[in-house]
Parts: C-alpha cells; structure tokens; sequence
C-alpha cells in the first residue's frame, strides 16, 4: 500500500513538471495560474488527524524503504547464484583442461621414452657397426699385409728362377 502510494506521489510531481498532452509535440505547458504559488492558509485541521496522518506516510515510507530492500537482497541473491553457477562451469571447465594437459604430458612422455629408446638401439647398432667395420679394416690390413708378403715371396722365387736360368 505504501509502495503504491509512493509511486502515486511520483507520478503526480512528474506529470506537474513534465506535462504531457496531445496538443503538442513537447507537451502542454501548465496554465500561469499553475505556476503560481498560493500562501494561503489551509484550514486547521484536528491535531489528531495530522499526526496520524504524518504517521501514515512515515509508515508508508517505511514500508516502501523495505520493499527496496527485498527488491535488492533478491537481486543481489539471483547475481550471487549467477556468479555461482558461472564458478561451477569455470571450475568445470579448468579441470577438464588439466585433464587433457595431464594427457597431453602423459602421451608426449611416452612418446619421448619411446624415442629415448629407439635412440638407444640406434647407438647399439652404430656401435656395432663401428666394431664391425674396424674389424672388417683390420682382416683388410691384415690381408694387404699377407698379400705384400706374398708379392715379395713371388718375387724372391722369381729371382731365384732367373738366377738359375741364367
């Protein structure tokens, strides 16, 4: 009741201050006899009126200021579940996103023992290789040496042919 009291009391000084009326674009200018100001004296009215009166609007001010207030705290309820609720889906969303980094590290490890692996033989078998290749230098040094050997044996018997022969 106070609430509409209140708003009747608005709309009542805001039709006194802006006029509107479908005479005219920006609406109807008040009368000169509107604007002015009478100082005369209100007939007296009983103590007792006026004072309930006074109380009545002071309750209904009263009563407007806790409807605010309502108004407000439920307000400031729904923006809090809102914000709740937008903190959830935040949270949702950062653990799904750990997840799947947490995934991303896991593969990209396995991966890289993988590789640390496959490095691993690749050394053994360039070792291997390696060994087999000296090896393979020494049978030839070791053949080129039998060969010179040979070759120096050859020519000794052939000496000794053409020594003979002649």
């Amino acid at each position: 009741m106070a609430y509409r009291a209140n708003q009747q009391l608005r709309e009542d000084i805001w039709d006194y201050r802006y006029p509107s009326g479908p005479s005219s674009p920006l609406g109807s200018l008040p009368d000169d006899d509107d604007k002015v100001v009478s100082f005369t004296r209100q007939p007296a009215k009983a103590p007792g009126t006026t004072v309930l009166s006074l109380m009545q609007q002071a309750a209904d001010m009263f009563e407007g200021m806790e409807n605010q207030a309502r108004e407000t705290e439920a307000r400031a309820q729904s923006l809090c579940k809102s914000a709740t609720e937008r903190l959830r889906l935040a949270e949702k969303q950062r653990d799904a996103s750990e997840q799947a980094r947490r995934q991303l590290i896991n593969d990209f490890n396995a991966r890289l023992e993988q590789m640390g692996k496959a490095m691993q033989r690749a050394e053994k078998r360039i070792v291997a290789a390696e060994d087999h290749a000296l090896a393979a230098e020494f049978r030839a040094q070791a053949a080129e040496a039998q060969l010179l050997k040979a070759n120096r044996e050859l020519a000794a018997i052939e000496d000794m042919i053409r020594k003979r022969l002649v």
